[in-house]
């Protein structure tokens, strides 16, 4: 498999390397032959590990402003300078070839071409058909070094839990109820109220239901029951069904009978898979009732909505341009981030709500399965896959940023006044967080007493060099680069592939790379009989361009302008629903909820599909299959 990609692999950098050497007034021919080279011996990792370590070092320069030789061992010394030879182009652009040292006013088109061809192909996929034989051994290796490095988090965290100095929990409940007691308050309200909006989600479960089948769940748990979340409200559409007899098909498990999570990995880079969780199912819809409730209650706080992010990364983005510019403002990015947040910080984050502290609780659950390991039991609060995951770890994170800054000064925050002069300067988003550059050694300081882990090979505060939600900034101007996803496609039955370098083509269009764009349009035209100009908002596989559309002819019906060309078909597998649980699924779709139960209204992206699917009774879930079809279409 690597020796038929190849050519495309290395074509494809040998072009942006050309095209960016232009840009710089260098060249790029020597660089070219090393990769060719480095490829044939070491394959794809050489792209997705090697190079992609080389661009890591290389930002950790930028911030630190001088050169470290050692951090780069895979590339030879360019002699008599101390840079490596491999990029020297671009790298005496940016860096003092003779002590290291960052120049005064560096090259930033050199710093983008550094960092777009060392880092382009970071996040590739590994092929498919690569995971045979040798290959698909190295990677269950990484499978099983990953799974090591979840039990050994779970050991840290119930390490931490028991060596934590209790008086830092009770600052911590100080805090949080000072940032969130009156947010919380309303959360807790609605359990109690009975207002809370259960859904299912897209993800698997652990039971292995199907995304329809989920509606006919009949399994509870006696935690649940116990905390204000019966299942008579949660399963059944009213409280007449249950009455009828139907209770009997009621399942209420006690808690050393409840199904634990299931641990799987699923694809981040060729180096390391990412750990998740599927939670079983009917936990995962307790949790999404929960997690609505407390993004609403966050989104309709004028200050936490400023400090945590739910569902916009721009104020992210913004505040690391603005600390590119200034210096001022710090960017950290946690690594393992929802795994080292313990359940010990979830308590005392939920100390003065005792109902929302139960619900939380209840729908948490207590062991996991390791593959290779077996069943462990948890410290941590959960994982990835966990619906309360995002919005719990964002709050908590808050907590100790200000408790990070609240000990730098020496003087404890009494109200919400003091806090707010922070609200533009402090952000979470997950695991991205943005702090005053002040405070960053005390904030890193807080978050490792309290177990977490932060990625200083990701974080940044010492140069001008910030990144944040997928943005990077070099003094105030946009040095963010085009990844390669997936290996380029060989023929147009690779769908998703072709899709895919259709997205990387407009992408590095956009990013004015014309010659990269124009070289992933002369492949995509060996694969694809049309490949219209388009707009950025059509069903059409083509090209993005300032130009605008190109059309055919007009709709008979409409006069709206026609294009040919391929669109991406794809359907949910068939999963037939009917009876109580079609109608649950229907009731629970609408925008207002099921009144009769007390339901508050939802909003936003959290309306089911069901509301605007017609078919969502015969097909539903997540499609097991993706190809492309020709057809006509609007360009627009």
């Amino acid at each position: 498999m690597e020796e038929s990609i190849k050519p495309c692999l290395i074509s494809l950098w040998s072009c942006t390397a050309n095209e960016l050497a232009v840009r710089c007034s260098t060249s790029a021919l020597r660089d070219i032959t090393t990769v060719t080279q480095r490829f044939e011996h070491e394959g794809l990792s050489f792209l997705g590990i090697t190079l992609a370590d080389f661009g890591k070092s290389l930002q950790r320069w930028l911030d630190q402003g001088f050169v470290v030789p050692s951090d780069a061992p895979a590339f030879k010394l360019k002699r008599p300078t101390c840079l490596p030879a491999f990029l020297s182009g671009f790298t005496e652009r940016v860096f003092n070839p003779t002590n290291g040292v960052l120049l005064e006013n560096p090259d930033v088109a050199a710093i983008y071409a550094l960092r777009q061809l060392t880092l382009a192909f970071s996040k590739i996929a590994l092929p498919d058909s690569t995971r045979q034989g040798g290959s698909r051994h190295v990677t269950k290796a990484r499978e099983e070094l990953a799974m090591k490095e979840y039990l050994q988090c779970e050991k840290d965290v119930r390490e931490n839990d028991a060596l934590l100095d209790p008086q830092y929990l009770r600052d911590f409940e100080r805090m949080s109820d000072l940032l969130f007691g009156d947010m919380l308050n309303l959360v807790d309200s609605d359990i109690e109220w009975g207002r809370l909006v259960p859904k299912h989600g897209p993800g698997a479960v652990a039971d292995k239901l199907s995304s329809n089948a989920k509606w006919n769940l009949r399994t509870w748990t006696a935690r649940l029951q116990r905390a204000h979340m019966p299942a008579e409200e949660f399963l059944y559409h009213n409280r007449v069904e249950y009455m009828r007899g139907r209770c009997n098909e009621l399942t209420i498990l006690e808690p050393g009978a409840e199904t634990p999570v299931k641990v799987v990995t699923v694809p981040k880079t060729l180096k390391t898979p990412r750990i998740i969780a599927e939670e079983p199912s009917w936990m995962q819809y307790a949790q999404q009732a929960l997690s609505l409730s407390l993004r609403d209650a966050i989104k309709q706080d004028s200050f936490l909505s400023r400090i945590i992010g739910i569902e916009d990364q721009t104020p992210n983005q913004e505040l690391a341009r603005l600390g590119s510019l200034s210096g001022d403002l710090a960017t950290l990015d946690l690594s393992e981030a929802s795994d080292r947040v313990s359940n010990q910080h979830v308590r005392a984050l939920l100390a003065g709500q005792p109902s929302l502290l139960a619900a939380v609780q209840a729908c948490r659950s207590l062991k996991a399965d390791v593959p290779g390991h077996g069943v462990i039991r948890l410290a941590k609060f959960a994982s990835m896959g966990s619906a309360l995951t995002f919005p719990i770890e964002g709050m908590v994170f808050a907590t100790m940023i200000f408790l990070g800054i609240e000990r730098e000064l020496s003087t404890p925050f009494s109200s919400r006044a003091d806090l707010i002069r922070y609200e533009n300067v402090v952000r979470v988003f997950g695991d991205d967080l943005i702090v005053p550059r002040d405070f960053v050694l005390s904030v890193i300081d807080e978050l490792s007493t309290f177990g977490c882990k932060v990625n200083i090979n990701k974080s940044f505060w010492t140069g001008r060099f910030r990144e944040s939600c997928g943005k990077e900034w070099y003094d105030g101007q946009d040095v963010s680069i085009v990844k390669v996803r997936r290996v380029l496609p060989g023929s147009r039955q690779d769908a998703d592939g072709v899709i895919a370098a259709v997205s990387l083509r407009n992408l590095a269009y956009w990013a004015g790379l014309w010659q990269t764009a124009a070289w992933l349009d002369n492949h995509l035209r060996g694969l694809l009989r049309e490949y219209p100009n388009v707009g950025p908002d059509t069903s059409l596989l083509g090209r993005e361009s300032v130009l605008g559309y190109q059309f055919q002819r007009l709709d008979s019906s409409n006069q709206s302008p026609l294009a040919r060309g391929y669109k991406k078909v794809s359907k949910p597998p068939r999963d037939h629903l009917e009876g109580p649980g079609a109608l649950l699924k229907c009731l629970s779709s609408k925008p207002w909820g099921d009144t009769r139960l007390g339901w508050r209204p939802r909003s936003g992206p959290d309306v089911s599909v069901a509301s605007v699917d017609d078919e969502h009774l015969e097909r539903s879930g997540r499609p097991e299959r993706v190809y492309i079809k020709l057809g006509w279409a609007r360009p627009y």
